[in-house]
């Protein structure tokens, strides 16, 4: 397990049942940014992996 999965299952436990829009995470993403801007890399890095799930492979 990685460190980052600690998280990830802190945050499923806590919130797993609530359902939220995309513009609510969007906006909790740029506030996260906003507050903490070392970290713009890897929240624009996971943003865009999310938008693209469903891109088609181009292999």
């Amino acid at each position: 397990m990685y460190f980052t999965d600690r998280g990830i299952e802190e945050l499923q436990a806590r919130r797993g049942e609530e359902e939220f829009s995309l513009d609510w995470l969007a906006e909790r993403m740029r506030e996260f940014v906003n507050l903490n801007p070392e970290h713009e890399v890897p929240i624009e890095r996971l943003a865009t992996w999310l938008a693209r799930l469903d891109d088609d492979d181009e292999d």
